[in-house]
C-alpha cells in the first residue's frame, strides 16, 4: 500500500521504516529541512536500537522515501498518518494540538483521491472528530475517513514493539478505514498479533489509560520502597512476590527515582484535564501525578543525608542522564531533577552517559560531562547512578572505589547487590533496601 507518513520524531520514523520493511511503499514527510536532509544522508535525528539499520535497508530497495514537500509525498496515499508531536502545554498541561490540526488542514488541500487519515500521534479524546471537520471544511476528496491508531512503542524496544506487538488497537467509524488499516497491518497477522477494532474515541482513551496504568504501578512500587526502608524490608523481593501473581504481572514494578521520558508525564497530565473538562474526577491518576512529582524532587536529599547533611563543597558524579536506557531521550529525566538540586544545595557535578550527552548539555548548564564511569568517579565524594545503563552493571567497584574521594555509592536503579558494593570498600545506598549500609 502507498503510505505517507508526517513527522519523523520518534513514532512517525520508526513507525514508517517498519511499515516499509513490511513492503509498503512509505514517504515520511517532515517541515524541517535539516531532519529531511540528515535523513537523506543516512543520518537519524533519534538514537534507536537498530534504527539507522532499517531505515537504510529500506532507503536503498526503494521502499522509504523522505520529503519536505507534503503534496508530493500524498500524492496517491491509501493511508496518510500523523505523528507530529503533541507537547503538554505549558502552564495548563492541555496537549497541544496545533501541530495535528495544521497538518490536517494540509492534508485535506493535498490529497488525490479518498484515504484514510490516522492519528497516530497520542490525542485526547474527540480529537478525530475535530480532524474530520477540518477535513470536510478544507475539500478533502468525498469518502475521507479518519482513524485513531495508537502506539505503543517503548523506548530502545520499538523495532521490536512495532514488529511483534501485544496488540494493535484501530478506532474506526466505518468499513473503509478498518479494511485499509487491516490490509496495512497484514503483514502482522502471520505472527496472529491480535488486532482490534473500537470506535475512534474508545480508541484514543485507551492510549491515554494504558499509560496512566503503567504510571500508577511506578508511583505504587515507590511508596511501597519507602515503607520498605522504614520497616527494614527490601523492594526487590517485595516487587517479585507481588509480580509473581498473574494478576499484576512484573513488568513496571522496578522502585527508583520516578518515572520520566515523552510519554507518561504528558499523558497523566493530558487524561487529567480530559476529565477535568467533563467533570470527572481521577484521584488515582492525581495521585500518581503528585507521588512521581515528589519522588524526582526527593532524590538529592537522599545524596544529602548520605554525605552527612551537606552537599556544599561536594563532589558528586552522576550516571546516566537519559530516562531510561537504550535511549536519548532526557524529556521529564529524573536525572534532571536531581542535578538541578544538587547543584542548588552547593554541589558540584560530573555526569556521563553512553549516548544521551548531545540532548542533556543544553539542559544541564554548570555540568562537566566526564568520557566514562570511571571519570565521574575520580575524586567523587558520591557516586549516584541514575539511568542503569547495561555498561554500569559490571564496573570495577574496587577501581572506583580507589578513585573516589569519599566512598558511597547511591544506586537509585537497585543494579548492585548491597554486599558486593560493601566488599568493594564502598558504603551503598540503593531504593527500598532496607536500611542505610554505610
Amino acid at each position: 500500500m502507498r503510505i505517507c507518513m508526517i513527522g519523523t520524531g520518534y513514532v512517525g520514523l520508526v513507525s514508517g521504516a517498519c511499515f516499509a520493511d513490511f513492503g509498503h511503499d512509505v514517504t515520511c514527510v517532515d517541515k524541517m529541512p535539516e531532519k529531511i536532509e540528515g535523513l537523506l544522508a543516512g543520518r537519524m535525528p533519534i538514537w534507536e536500537p537498530g534504527l539507522e539499520a532499517l531505515v537504510k535497508h529500506n532507503a536503498e530497495h526503494g521502499r522509504l522515501k523522505f520529503t519536505t514537500d507534503l503534496v508530493e509525498g500524498i500524492r496517491d496515499a491509501d493511508a496518510v498518518f500523523i505523528a507530529v508531536g503533541t507537547p503538554a502545554r505549558r502552564g495548563d498541561g492541555h496537549a497541544d494540538l496545533s501541530f495535528v490540526y495544521a497538518a490536517a488542514k494540509e492534508i485535506a488541500g493535498a490529497l488525490t483521491k479518498k484515504a484514510v487519515v490516522v492519528t497516530k500521534s497520542t490525542v485526547p479524546v474527540g480529537t478525530g472528530d475535530e480532524i474530520t471537520r477540518i477535513l470536510h471544511e478544507n475539500g478533502a476528496p468525498e469518502g475521507t475517513s479518519v482513524a485513531s491508531n495508537p502506539e505503543f512503542l517503548r523506548e530502545g524496544a520499538a523495532i521490536r514493539d512495532f514488529k511483534i506487538p501485544d496488540r494493535i488497537v484501530v478506532g474506526a467509524e466505518d468499513e473503509f478505514a478498518r479494511e485499509v488499516l487491516r490490509e496495512v497491518y497484514r503483514p502482522l497477522f502471520l505472527n496472529k498479533a491480535p488486532i482490534l477494532f473500537t470506535g475512534r474515541r474508545t480508541a484514543e482513551l485507551i492510549k491515554y489509560a494504558a499509560n496512566a496504568f503503567l504510571a500508577t504501578k511506578i508511583s505504587f512500587i515507590n511508596e511501597i520502597a519507602d515503607l520498605c526502608e522504614a520497616v527494614g524490608a527490601d523492594v526487590q523481593e517485595v516487587s517479585r512476590g507481588i509480580g509473581l501473581d498473574n494478576r499484576i504481572g512484573p513488568k513496571f514494578l522496578h522502585a527508583g527515582p520516578g518515572y520520566g521520558g515523552s510519554c507518561f508525564p504528558k499523558d497523566t497530565l493530558a487524561l487529567l484535564q480530559t476529565a477535568e473538562k467533563e467533570g470527572v474526577g481521577m484521584r488515582i491518576v492525581s495521585s500518581v501525578v503528585e507521588v512521581n512529582d515528589a519522588r524526582k524532587a526527593a532524590m538529592a536529599d537522599r545524596v544529602r543525608e548520605v554525605l552527612g547533611g551537606e552537599l556544599q563543597g561536594k563532589k558528586v558524579g552522576v550516571l546516566g542522564l537519559t530516562f531510561k536506557p537504550n535511549t536519548d531521550d532526557m524529556r521529564d529525566a529524573p536525572s534532571l531533577a536531581l542535578i538541578k538540586r544538587l547543584q542548588e544545595g552547593g554541589a558540584e557535578v560530573v555526569a556521563f552517559d553512553p549516548v544521551g550527552r548531545e540532548q542533556a548539555e543544553p539542559m544541564l548548564s554548570g555540568v562537566t560531562f566526564a568520557e566514562d564511569a570511571y571519570a565521574v568517579a575520580k575524586d567523587a565524594d558520591a557516586l549516584v547512578l541514575v539511568t542503569e545503563w547495561d555498561e554500569f552493571r559490571a564496573l570495577d567497584l574496587k577501581r572506583v572505589a580507589g578513585s573516589m574521594r569519599s566512598k558511597h555509592l547511591i544506586d537509585l536503579r537497585n543494579v548492585y547487590e548491597p554486599s558486593d558494593v560493601e566488599r568493594a570498600g564502598l558504603s551503598y545506598r540503593g531504593i527500598g533496601r532496607g536500611e542505610y549500609h554505610g
